[in-house]
């Protein structure tokens, strides 16, 4: 079997942990795979140094992440567009999306054994129509339409199925999956969704309202944005926070679920929500 492994270069604990999880899995007959970032940090262990990331994950059966959720965000863009079942090892604060810690390392030789069961999450595909064009952007978590660092509040039009539904004056509009209801969604006031339902949630970034909730839609929904922006103001549509795109008021963002699916595996059972409660008392002590 021949499993990828993405880690976060910039944590000493991932490193050294990732050193623990090649020797484990090597001794056990995987072959690893690795992107070339990581060609120094791992040239004495018997790893296989791909040219690109994207051919990495298109020889791999399994890629495995060893980082925060932000690590296993960025691979899985990559996994979805390559269909390769993802699984994450969190050396992080929080780690929602991880379904190992550093400490059950030895249970990933169940992926070995075939010993795991597996999740379809839905994906956002988030499209910027501009008058010279359209580009698309995969979201795992959200996508946000929302003011420049140092602008006014703005005016954002909310379209459904191409009619116009809402007007909100807001600091900008949050466009969440089920996956991403723990994150960005979840600071803003958003409701905690089972990452397992098919739906799209949208959350008010500071309306300038009493009355702004969060509104769920069906997973088949087609949602677009316009925005009015005041002079000598900018607007952002920010993707999963890795990606900045300068939004005018000519412009369209369009949001609906990607015909692509995030496949992530589990090598335990947990409940969802029995997890997320421990882990946000983990955030409120640290």
């Amino acid at each position: 079997m021949k499993i990828a492994i993405i880690v976060n270069l910039t944590k000493e604990k991932a490193i050294s942990c990732t050193r623990d999880i090649i020797r484990l899995l090597c001794s056990n007959g995987a072959e690893v795979l690795m992107p070339p970032d990581c060609r120094n940090y791992y040239k004495n262990e018997a790893v296989v140094i791909c040219d690109s990331i994207e051919e990495m994950f298109a020889q791999s059966d399994i890629a495995v992440t060893v980082g925060g959720d932000g690590t296993i965000i960025h691979a899985a863009k990559y996994a979805a567009r390559s269909a390769t079942p993802l699984i994450g090892v969190n050396v992080g604060r929080l780690g929602f999306a991880a379904n190992v810690e550093t400490d059950e390392i030895e249970s990933l030789l169940k992926l070995l054994s075939g010993d795991y069961s597996s999740e379809s999450r839905m994906l956002l595909d988030v499209e910027v129509q501009k008058p010279s064009g359209s580009q698309h952007y995969l979201a795992v978590n959200d996508a946000v339409v929302a003011h420049g660092q140092l602008s006014k509040i703005v005016d954002l039009h909310l379209w459904l199925d191409g009619e116009e539904i809402a007007k909100y004056r807001a600091d900008g509009l949050l466009f969440s999956t089920p996956t991403g209801s723990t994150a960005y969604s979840l600071s803003a006031g958003g409701p905690i969704l089972s990452p397992q339902m098919e739906c799209m949630l949208m959350t008010p970034v500071c309306p300038h309202s009493l009355f702004s909730r969060s509104v769920l839609f069906e997973g088949n929904a087609t949602l677009s944005v316009t925005v009015n922006i005041p002079p000598q103001c900018s607007c952002l549509l920010t993707v999963d926070g890795e990606q900045n795109i300068n939004i005018e008021e000519e412009d369209r963002v369009i949001v609906r679920a990607s015909e692509l699916r995030l496949n992530l595996l589990s090598v335990r059972t947990y409940n969802f929500y029995r997890r997320l409660n421990e882990k946000l008392k983990e955030r409120e002590l640290s």
